[in-house]
C-alpha cells in the first residue's frame, strides 16, 4: 500500500499484516494510534523509540496484532511533523464470527470524518523554522474537513467534502482528530449526535449538540437523519485555552446534503451554520468530555485497577531554555521547550527499544522520576520564572509487569498553561478522576469514579488541572508517552515506560522481525 493513496483501514480480525512504501523525500515512521500491538512493540512506531526511520522509499512491512480494539482509531506518521498530511482512519469493527455486534441498532453506513490543519508553507518548512528560531510555530491557515477547509474558502467551495444521506437513517460518524496543534469543537447544524464510542471503546450513549475532540482522539457518533430534506453545515473551530498564544481562529466546513428522489440539488447560498462553542469557552469543553461513561456491562465489562502498586505523578509543562547573547526568538530571547517531571526528553541516536532488548548501554537512563522533582504551587497564577528552565535528558520509567499503574497528570502553569492532550501508546487507561488546580492526594481520590470510568488512549488534561489514569501494566516492551500537540512534543513533553517481562513465554516480548529500519 502506498501510504499517500491510503485512506483507510478496516480490520476485524486480530491480526493483519502491513507492507507499507513511504512514497516521499523524508524519512518516517507509521504508528497505529491506540493499537494495543501486545507483545509487540517493533511494529509500535514511534521513531528512535521503538525504531529508526523507515528511509525514503524503503520497503517495511509490520505485524498488526490487535487486543479488545472495537471502533475507530487512526494511522499517522510518527516522525517531525509529517503526520499533519500523512495519516487516515483505522476501522475495527465487531467480530461477528464471534457474535458479536454493535451495543447499538446497526447505523446505515458508517463514515470516516478526519479533522487536520493545513498550512500554505511546507509543513517541513514550518517544523524546521521554528526548531531553528525557538519560536512558536506559525499557525495554521486553515483546518480541514476530509482534506478540504470548506465554503468559506474560494479556493476550496468547489471540493467541500459533502455527506450525501437519506432522511431517516441513522449514520455512524467516525469522528478523528488528526490536528497537529488543537483541540476543536464540531457539530452539524440542526442535528443532535448520540455519542456511543471513544478510542476504540464503546461508551454509554448520550445526546449533544457538539463535541469536543483533542489531537490523537477519535469520538463515534451516531447521526439521526430526521430533518427536513436540505443541506446543513458541519462545522468545526478551535477550542484554546492558553492565554496570549496564537492560534488559528478559522472555521472549516462541510456539507450534509439529504438526497431528494431522483432530484440533484443545489445547495442554498446560506446553509444554516451549528451553533459552535467560543473559542476559550473551558465550561462547554469539561461538560462534554465529562460525560464520558464507560458501557461497564455484561457484554463489555472492565477491569479497573483497584488495588495501586505503582502510583505516579508526572507534571506536564512548557518551559524556555536560555540562549547565547538572548538570540533566540522565544520569550525574552529564550528557546521555547517543555517538560515532563521537569524533564524536557532528547530522542537518542539508537532506538531505545533496540537498545533494551540487546543490552546496548549509553542510550537512555532509567531514573525518570516518579514524582515531581520540584513540589511548588504549580497552578499559581504567577509562578516563579527560576522554575521555567527544566533539565534535559532520555530517561525511562521502569515498571514491572502485570503491576497496576496509576499517574496523575498535573499541569502547570508556567510560561503558559493549556490543556494537554497525552497519549500513552502500547495500552488504554481508564480515566477514573480529574479537576482544576492541584492534585490532592488526600482528598481527590475520594471522587475517583472506579465504577464505569472511560477507557482511553489520550487524554486532555485540562489547564491548569489534573488527570488520573489507571491500567495494568501487562503489555512488555518499550511505551512512548507524549503531548498530543505536537509542538509540545516536539520541545520535550514526552517519556517513555519500559515494561518488563513476566513469568511465561506469554509475558514475554515477541523476538524482533527480521528486518528493522537501520539508524
Amino acid at each position: 500500500m502506498e501510504v499517500g493513496n491510503l485512506l483507510g483501514l478496516d480490520f476485524s480480525g486480530i491480526e493483519q499484516e502491513m507492507s507499507e512504501v513511504i512514497a516521499s523525500r523524508e524519512a518516517e515512521d507509521l504508528a497505529r494510534h491506540g493499537v494495543k500491538q501486545p507483545r509487540n512493540p517493533w511494529s509500535d512506531g514511534p521513531e528512535y523509540i521503538t525504531q529508526c526511520p523507515i528511509r525514503s522509499g524503503e520497503r517495511f512491512s509490520q505485524k498488526i496484532i490487535l487486543s479488545n480494539e472495537e471502533g475507530t482509531l487512526w494511522w499517522h506518521a510518527h516522525s517531525d511533523w509529517s503526520r499533519a498530511t500523512v495519516h487516515g482512519a483505522v476501522v475495527i469493527y465487531p467480530n461477528h464470527n464471534k457474535g458479536s455486534g454493535y451495543p447499538f441498532p446497526k447505523p446505515h453506513a458508517d463514515v470516516p470524518i478526519i479533522f487536520s490543519e493545513w498550512w500554505k508553507k511546507d509543513i517541513v518548512e514550518v517544523y524546521n523554522e521554528f526548531r531553528r528560531t525557538g519560536a512558536d510555530p506559525n499557525i495554521s491557515d486553515a483546518y480541514t474537513i476530509n482534506g478540504q477547509p470548506g465554503h468559506l474558502y474560494p479556493c476550496s467551495k468547489s471540493d467541500t467534502y459533502k455527506l450525501t444521506v437519506d432522511q431517516g437513517k441513522t449514520y455512524l460518524l467516525r469522528l478523528i482528530n488528526a490536528a497537529v496543534e488543537d483541540i476543536l469543537f464540531f457539530a452539524i447544524a440542526n442535528h443532535q449526535l448520540t455519542v456511543v464510542g471513544t478510542d476504540g471503546s464503546y461508551t454509554k450513549p448520550f445526546k449533544t449538540n457538539y463535541i469536543t475532540i483533542s489531537p490523537g482522539q477519535t469520538i463515534d457518533v451516531l447521526l439521526e437523519t430526521n430533518q427536513p430534506p436540505s443541506h446543513y453545515y458541519m462545522a468545526a473551530r478551535v477550542y484554546s485555552s492558553a492565554e496570549g498564544v496564537d492560534f488559528d481562529n478559522t472555521t472549516t466546513t462541510a456539507l450534509l446534503q439529504y438526497n431528494i428522489g431522483n432530484k440533484s440539488t443545489t445547495p442554498p447560498s446560506n446553509p444554516p451554520l451549528p451553533y459552535l462553542p467560543f473559542y476559550n469557552d473551558t465550561k462547554a469543553s469539561v461538560n462534554f468530555t465529562g460525560k464520558l461513561r464507560s458501557l461497564a456491562n455484561e457484554d463489555h465489562p472492565i477491569e479497573v485497577p483497584v488495588n495501586i502498586s505503582s502510583k505516579l505523578i508526572f507534571t506536564v509543562s512548557v518551559n524556555t531554555f536560555p540562549c547565547a547573547n538572548d538570540s533566540c526568538l522565544g520569550p525574552n530571547g529564550s528557546k521555547l521547550s517543555a517538560s515532563m517531571n521537569n524533564i524536557s526528553f532528547s530522542l537518542p541516536s539508537t532506538d531505545i527499544l533496540k537498545a533494551y532488548y540487546n543490552n546496548i548501554s549509553g542510550v537512555y537512563g532509567s531514573q525518570f522520576p516518579s514524582k515531581p522533582p520540584l513540589v511548588f504551587n504549580f497552578t499559581a497564577e504567577i509562578p516563579p520564572t527560576y522554575l521555567n528552565t527544566p533539565k534535559k535528558g532520555t530517561e525511562v520509567r521502569v515498571v514491572e509487569y502485570n503491576s497496576t499503574v496509576e499517574i496523575v497528570l498535573q499541569g502547570t502553569n508556567l510560561l503558559a498553561g493549556t490543556d494537554h492532550p497525552m497519549h500513552l501508546h502500547g495500552y488504554s487507561f481508564y480515566v477514573v478522576g480529574w479537576g482544576f488546580g492541584n492534585f490532592d492526594k488526600e482528598k481527590d481520590p475520594l471522587g475517583y469514579n472506579l465504577v464505569d470510568p472511560p477507557l482511553q488512549n489520550t487524554i486532555a488534561v485540562p489547564k491548569n488541572g489534573w488527570a488520573a489514569i489507571r491500567f495494568k501494566a501487562n503489555n512488555p516492551g518499550v511505551w512512548f508517552m507524549h503531548c498530543h500537540l505536537d509542538r509540545h512534543q516536539t520541545w520535550g513533553m514526552e517519556m517513555a515506560f519500559i515494561v518488563k517481562n513476566g513469568q511465561g513465554p506469554d509475558a514475554q516480548m515477541l523476538p524482533p522481525p527480521s528486518y528493522m529500519p537501520p539508524c
